[in-house]
């Protein structure tokens, strides 16, 4: 039962993360909020952030074990969190810090940040997402427990729908420019930029 619950309540973090970074949703809650809008972007931010610790946290008191933890298999996986972790710093290297948190307070949908297509983003276009992957695959191999698992088997039933709504918010807003970045680059391995290489 408590499995069932920790993917639900992955289910539900993903769901409310993508509705809530709606464009359709964002413009009713700024009606709603008015010039209070302007920091929607820490409460967004500092909820999911609560929520996705409490996950975690939830999901670290199951230890029903599904593989036998080896040397090699920890090695492999601190390894391969570690380059997931790389990747997720860099993701952010090109964005304002305090205004992707929030801390700085402005209004997202007046003022648009421009289109990131240099850096990790020439290779990745959803490289926060690919950092991810790597982090939860690296925990389950070095703490392999059935949780790990769901951890990493919600993230990639969810990274179709999440990238699909992302894009088509992100293609309302740059158009022409973000299909052809699309069709040049990969979204979460780089087989477009390794091919034209």
């Amino acid at each position: 039962m408590e499995y069932f619950i920790l993917a639900l309540l992955w289910g539900i973090f993903y769901f409310l993360h993508s509705a809530l970074a709606a464009i359709k949703v964002k413009k009713a809650i700024r009606a709603a909020l008015g010039h209070g809008y302007r920091w929607y972007r820490l409460l967004y931010n500092l909820f999911f952030g609560i929520f996705f610790l409490g996950i975690l946290v939830f999901g670290a008191t199951m230890t029903f074990t599904l593989l036998a933890s080896t040397e090699w298999l920890t090695y492999l996986g601190y390894m391969l969190a570690t380059f997931g972790t790389i990747i997720l710093v860099k993701s952010f290297k090109n964005f304002s810090g305090t205004r992707f948190v929030g801390i700085r307070p402005h209004d997202d949908l007046e003022v648009t940040e421009p289109l990131v297509t240099s850096g990790i983003h020439g290779w990745l276009r959803h490289p926060i997402y690919s950092g991810l992957i790597l982090i939860f695959l690296g925990y389950f191999l070095f703490a392999p427990f059935l949780s790990s698992l769901i951890h990493l088997i919600c993230l990639l039933v969810y990274l179709p729908f999440g990238i699909y709504f992302e894009e088509k918010k992100l293609v309302s807003i740059y158009g022409e420019a973000y299909i052809a970045y699309k069709k040049s680059v990969s979204a979460l391995i780089p087989f477009k930029k390794v091919k034209a290489t």
